[in-house]
């Protein structure tokens, strides 16, 4: 039998701290972290409108994206702000205006999404060849 085990069987408190510390390393790397920021459908997409036409009016992304939805789209912006990715600027005109544009942050991003345009178009014209 092994010391601390009963019946040789994990007990509850054990597998507690297993998850724990599964979930606490999951949570730090950095990988997972970046994932959580900037994963999901339409995160990279509509970063990638915005740094093209930075900053850019709500109407103008939203008709550039006509297969998010507005609820969606507005969800995505507001966590894309959160995370420090956007920044949202709101004008009392009318009609009232609001643009995005990347932070320091979110430009940091830029890089990367040119090395993932990079590596589709390598992609699509391998698919052409096969």
């Amino acid at each position: 039998m092994i010391p601390g085990m009963k019946n040789n069987t994990n007990d509850e408190l054990q597998s507690v701290i297993i998850s724990e510390n599964q979930a606490f390393m999951e949570d730090n790397n950095p990988m997972t972290m970046t994932l959580k920021i900037i994963g999901g459908k339409w995160k990279l997409t509509i970063l990638n409108r915005i740094r093209e036409e930075c900053p850019m009016r709500f109407g103008v992304l939203r008709k550039k994206l006509a297969h998010i939805t507005q609820a969606t789209l507005s969800m995505q912006l507001k966590e894309l702000e959160r995370d420090g990715i956007l920044e949202r600027a709101a004008f009392a005109e009318t009609p009232p205006r609001v643009e995005y544009k990347l932070t320091p942050i979110g430009k940091e991003l830029i890089p990367i999404m040119d090395a993932l345009c990079d590596w589709g178009r390598s992609y699509q014209e391998s698919e052409v060849k096969s």
